[in-house]
């Protein structure tokens, strides 16, 4: 495996539904860009009623997570999205996210 692959869920309140789903098949060129330029690839969400799974690609998820901590169009976004989630996901957070054990891998 050349990069390291992070993945794990959230789940979104039924009341932000839609809009969680909207923004993100719309997502802020801004923040795409943001997320570009930290090292993160190959980056997806899947969607199973109000569960989300995120999985991405990046060398150095550290330096990725303090990159989008300082990043304004992220913050902005998240500012958004961090209310729409169950829990919280502060990338100033000791772990704005609990990674999912990968049990399986094909390349």
């Amino acid at each position: 495996m050349g990069s390291n692959k992070l993945a794990w869920t959230w789940r979104v309140k039924e009341e932000s539904l839609q809009e969680y789903v909207q923004l993100h098949l719309n997502p802020w060129p801004e923040i795409l860009e943001e997320h570009s330029k930290a090292g993160i690839t190959n980056y997806s969400i899947f969607q199973n009623g109000n569960q989300f799974f995120y999985c991405f690609e990046c060398n150095d998820p550290e330096a990725a997570f303090a990159y989008i901590a300082q990043s304004d169009a992220c913050n902005r976004w998240n500012a958004i999205t961090s209310k729409m989630v169950e829990g919280s996901f502060d990338f100033n957070d000791e772990a704005p996210m609990v990674p999912l054990r990968e049990v399986f891998y094909l390349e």
